[in-house]
């Protein structure tokens, strides 16, 4: 028995599903789709292993020593220019913090944002990932249920115009949603984005798919449409490079004020340098570009295996069912989102072990 007491906090704490979830996918004989791990055979190594090279060659004891923990300069005067390009946001690189990932992102908002009791408006179902992190902190987390078009504003509306307290804040995944596969439709981000802000809610918008679109014409962030309430952003490099650099990126209104800037003490040195030369070289565009013949088609494989395989009870969202899956999964690109009414097996599974969804 150890003498070392935990905060009362902890007793709401209970085992992370993410690290589950990984734990699972490190067996060899196990294809995973509970998780979004990119494909390993897809990452850009040899272009990562030039662009470290190169930084340790130009600038490499600046690389490897301590460095402004709001992250390496340059990387975040890309992010600003990246978000302008993409989702139309504009923001200062004095409001770009650098994160160890998107997970220590969420954290960082709910440790800055949330008291004990404050309630959360989610999507239901919404990322485990963001659920855990405001969860561990106390939060009161009040489900919207969706629909093909993402978060039903008219259920939105009815928790805003409730006698309930006043919701500290809003979170969403607007693009490609895990783990739904959905996207907020235009016309449903306009409607969210006036009940946001004509209730003076917050809105904290998890972006870590959007560059993965292979079809269709991208979708400006919440943040950036007329009329929209404050808000966070928050992107990274993982889908598109490889999830081991662990760099991503948390847009704030204002770092000091908010209370963000001493919170924050991660220094990421190469791994940041060494992504901004990746990035100067080769943009993530044209790299995400790349990557839309091979997702499409693996998608299209997916729908297709999986409804010869085993009858479905429930997709999400509900139409789709109506329609043929394979056309639905032009819209999905990374998450599809089923219930199976029997124990499914990967080609690969050995010794008649499941594969884990």
């Amino acid at each position: 028995m150890s003498d070392f007491r935990l905060a009362t906090r902890c007793a709401r704490i209970k085992s992370s599903a993410i690290r589950q979830i990984l734990k699972v996918t490190a067996a060899p004989d196990i294809i995973s789709f509970a998780g979004g791990l990119p494909a390993p055979e897809l990452f850009p190594l040899e272009d990562i292993g030039r662009a470290a090279e190169a930084t340790l060659h130009e600038d490499g004891a600046a690389a490897m020593q301590y460095g402004p923990t709001e992250g390496y300069l340059p990387l975040r005067e890309w992010v600003c220019a990246h978000l302008a390009a993409t989702v139309k946001l504009q923001a200062s690189p004095d409001c770009v913090l650098i994160t160890q990932g998107s997970q220590q992102g969420l954290d960082l908002v709910a440790k800055v944002l949330l008291d004990p009791g404050d309630r959360v408006l989610v999507e239901t179902p919404s990322y485990v990932g963001a659920l855990q992190a405001f969860g561990s902190y106390e939060a009161e987390l009040v489900g919207i249920p969706s629909d093909e078009n993402g978060m039903r504003a008219e259920e939105l509306r009815r928790i805003l115009e409730s006698s309930a307290p006043k919701p500290k804040f809003l979170y969403l995944i607007p693009n490609f949603h895990n783990p739904t596969g959905t996207s907020l439709s235009a016309a449903r981000r306009k409607e969210i984005v006036d009940l946001a802000a004509a209730h003076g809610v917050p809105v904290v918008e998890d972006d870590p798919y959007e560059q993965m679109r292979y079809s269709g014409e991208a979708l400006s962030a919440l943040g950036a449409l007329p009329g929209a309430p404050d808000r966070l952003y928050l992107g990274t490099a993982s889908k598109i490079l490889c999830p081991g650099l662990r760099i991503a990126w948390l847009v704030v209104p204002d770092r000091r004020g908010m209370g963000f800037q001493p919170m924050f003490v991660v220094n990421h040195g190469l791994e940041a340098h060494a992504t901004f030369g990746f990035a100067r070289k080769i943009s993530l565009r044209a790299r995400a570009a790349g990557l839309g013949s091979p997702w499409k088609s693996r998608m299209a494989v997916l729908a297709g295996q999986g409804k010869q395989s085993c009858p479905i009870q429930m997709m999400m969202p509900p139409q789709a069912g109506k329609r043929d899956l394979q056309e639905r999964a032009a819209r999905w690109r990374h998450s599809v989102w089923r219930r199976w009414l029997q124990p499914t097996y990967s080609a690969r599974s050995r010794g008649g072990r499941p594969s884990s969804f």
